[in-house]
C-alpha cells in the first residue's frame, strides 16, 4: 500500500491531500495502520485492485460528515499501465455497493477544476456535475467540481 500511495502521489499530486515528501516520511507501521482502519465497519473503507503481484488502484469511501445519506469517495487513482480497462469502473462499483450496505445511497466526489480526464471518466462512471465549486482543501487558487451519482 506504501508503494502505490507513493505512486499515487508522485503521478497525480493535486488529487490528494498529502504530499510525495508527507507520505514518503511516514513509517511503514502507519501505512498498515490505515489500511487497518479502512477494512471493515460503515465509516470509512479502502479499495484496491490488484495485478500482476501488486496494487494497481486504490478507490477510499467516507462517510459524509454533512449529510448522512451520502458517502465520499476520495484517493482514486489507477497506475497508468493499467487506465482504460475498466478498473475504475470495478473500484468506484465496491465503494457503491459498500455505502449502500451502510445505508448511504449517494456518492459524491470532487476534482479539480480543469482535470476533463478525469471529470470524463467520472461522467462515463454516471457522475454529474452539481454545479458546486468548492477551493481545493490544500492549495487554495485551485478549484474543485463536486459530482453525484446514486449509490
Amino acid at each position: 500500500m506504501r508503494a502505490l500511495r507513493l505512486e499515487m502521489l508522485a503521478d497525480t499530486p493535486l488529487a490528494f491531500l498529502e504530499t510525495l515528501a508527507e507520505a514518503a516520511a511516514l513509517p511503514h507501521s502507519e501505512f498498515a495502520e490505515r489500511v487497518a482502519r479502512g477494512s471493515f465497519g460503515t465509516f470509512c473503507a479502502q479499495f484496491v485492485a490488484e495485478a500482476e503481484g501488486r496494487f494497481v488502484g486504490h478507490a477510499g469511501g467516507i462517510a459524509s460528515p454533512d449529510d448522512p445519506r451520502v458517502t465520499i469517495i476520495f484517493a482514486v487513482y489507477i497506475t497508468p499501465a493499467h487506465r482504460g480497462g475498466g478498473m475504475l469502473k470495478q473500484l468506484i462499483d465496491e465503494v457503491s455497493a459498500w455505502s449502500r450496505s451502510a445505508g448511504r445511497p449517494h456518492l459524491m466526489l470532487e476534482v479539480v477544476v480543469g482535470n476533463d480526464r478525469a471529470r470524463r471518466a467520472y461522467e462515463r462512471l454516471g457522475f454529474a456535475d452539481t454545479g458546486v465549486r468548492v477551493p481545493h482543501p490544500v492549495i487554495p487558487v485551485l478549484t474543485e467540481l463536486r459530482m453525484r451519482r446514486p449509490a
